[in-house]
Order: structure tokens, then sequence, then C-alpha cells
């Protein structure tokens, strides 16, 4: 078994917050470090065992993940799975001194996203993504790599991106050395039958590859996706708590799939993620507190679990 599939076994369904890394990407206020530490040990205690926890960034630039390598090592002392973002060569050298279980890259899917977003062509950042590789490599305990693919269902700057482009990148990074790949509707332009589509391209093209998918809610289909993407084979997915997170290319948008919502449609579907839904969603309050000016979404918060039935699959 390959150090990805120890970390996401092939045989359940892992669902990742990303709450601590994309939720807070495009905030003015965010939580203290205590704050963060709460919300980890309460998430965890609910079940969750898979987190993104922050992005190796300037600290001027980016003071909500000034405390990255503090969050990490919070998730070490409670025995989860923790990944973080590297956007270049400083930050991958920075993650690998880290007890990070995860490096996530970025590949954009269009060269006009690319050169926005970080200034870099495709070809460069498939390069950084063999680099960080190899940076890993040489750790005391080498973290898996992933490659995510933005944009990968379209984008807001070039318009539509033919599964072709995806499934050449996706490769060119699995060559690359990449552990995971993930795709990500970085703009929430995905459909079902879209999600259904290329996922199922990408697995037929590329083996057994561990494959992840990130989704935004931003035109209300996170979950018509997350469900096409369950039935398509993939089983690992990211959302957020309340939904919290955005795009600077998708101005006014809403954020991830609700991390929630996405707990109740898994377990509905037959696939158990050992999530305490009534323990996860008063998680909520941390962020309200830290954050009052962020609106927090997801039906299943707001309805709550059927208390009538077992709300869990049989």
């Amino acid at each position: 078994m390959s150090p990805a599939s120890r970390a996401y076994p092939p045989d359940r369904v892992v669902l990742r917050e990303v709450g601590l890394r994309d939720g807070l990407q495009m905030v003015e206020h965010f939580p203290s470090t205590t704050a963060k530490a709460d919300w980890l040990h309460r998430e965890s205690a609910a079940g969750v065992r898979h987190f993104e926890v922050g992005s190796f960034l300037p600290a001027h630039a980016m003071p909500q993940f000034a405390d990255v390598r503090g969050v990490i090592d919070i998730c070490r002392d409670l025995g989860v799975h923790a990944a973080a973002l590297a956007l270049n060569d400083r930050g991958a050298a920075d993650a690998v001194q880290t007890p990070l279980n995860e490096i996530v890259t970025v590949v954009s899917a269009t060269e006009e996203h690319s050169q926005a977003n970080a200034r870099r062509s495709q070809a460069d950042a498939i390069a950084l993504v063999g680099r960080t590789v190899e940076m890993a490599k040489g750790a005391a305990s080498p973290p898996l790599v992933q490659a995510g693919i933005s944009m990968a269902f379209g984008c807001s700057i070039a318009g539509a991106v033919p599964s072709d482009d995806v499934v050449r990148i996706a490769a060119a990074c699995v060559e690359a050395g990449a552990d995971l790949l993930g795709l990500a509707d970085t703009v929430g332009f995905a459909g079902p039958d879209q999600v259904t589509d290329l996922v199922t391209r990408v697995q037929r093209e590329l083996g057994d590859v561990v494959l992840s998918i990130h989704l935004h809610d931003t035109r209300g289909m996170g979950i018509a996706n997350a469900s096409a993407a369950l039935d398509a084979g993939v089983r690992v997915i990211d959302g957020s708590l309340g939904g919290l997170g955005g795009c600077p290319f998708a101005p006014g948008a809403t954020g991830n799939v609700v991390f929630e919502d996405l707990v109740y449609l898994c377990e509905r579907k037959g696939f158990a993620t050992g999530i305490d839904l009534e323990q996860l969603m008063s998680v909520r309050d941390i962020a309200a507190t830290a954050m009052p000016d962020e609106p927090l979404y997801g039906a299943t918060p707001r309805a709550g679990a059927p208390r009538q039935i077992d709300w869990r699959a049989s």
C-alpha cells in the first residue's frame, strides 16, 4: 500500500476540513491560535481526522497563517492528519521542517489563471511540484505531496477548460512525483455530470492514484457535485466548517461546500464518516465568535440532524 493510500484508505470516505486554511484566506478577522486549538480539539473529538490548517506565506502578507507551525504542532499532538499549502520553494522548504503530514501544491488548469494567481506558467508550477517532492523526500518524516489542480472545471478568466488539459496536467504532476491529485472547482462552475465525466476520465487515464475533490458552493451546486464525485469513486472530499472560504477570482461568492452538509450527505448515501454531526455543528460557535462578520452557511446546521429517525444510513 502506498503512503497516500495509508493516509487515505481507498475503502472508506475521508472528509478533509479546510476551514483553517481556505476558510481564512480572505478574511480580515480570524481566530487566535488559542481559538484554532479549540477548533481542532473539538472537531477531532467529533471524529474529524484530516485537516488543512494553513499556508506557508509571509506573515506580513497573510497574518492569519503566521502561526501555521504552532497549529501543525497541535495536530501532531492530537494525532490527526495535517496538510498545509506551499505556493513557492521557500514555503515548501519551510514546510518540510515541520511535522506536517502533507504539503499541498497548486497547478492551475489555465495559463491565464496561473499567471494572475501565482505569476508563473503551468510548466513552472509543475516543476515546483517536482522540487517539493524532492524536498519532502529529504525530510526526517517525509510528508505526502498533493498536486491540486485549480480551475479544473472552469476558469473565471479563461472560461471553459477542456478535460484534455486537466488530464494532461494531472499526468504531468504524477510524473513529477505527486502522491495524490486534487481536482478543484475553484469558482464553482461545475455541475454533477461534468464532475462525473472528469473524475472518470482522470481515473481511467491515471489508474489508482489517490484523487480528492475540492468544491465551492458558489452557485449552490456543491452538495450535488459532491454526491456525483462519490458515485464516480472519489473517496476524499474537502469542505469547510460553515462553508467558510472564497476566492479572489469569484468576488462576492460563497465559499467551500459546507462540511456539516458533507457529513450528512455521506451518511445518507451509506458512507460512514465516523463524525458526530451534533458535536461538529457545535464548533461553529468558535468561528462565529472570532469572525462575526463572516456568514456561516449550511442546510443541516439550520435544520438540525433528524431526531425522529436514525439519520445515519443503515
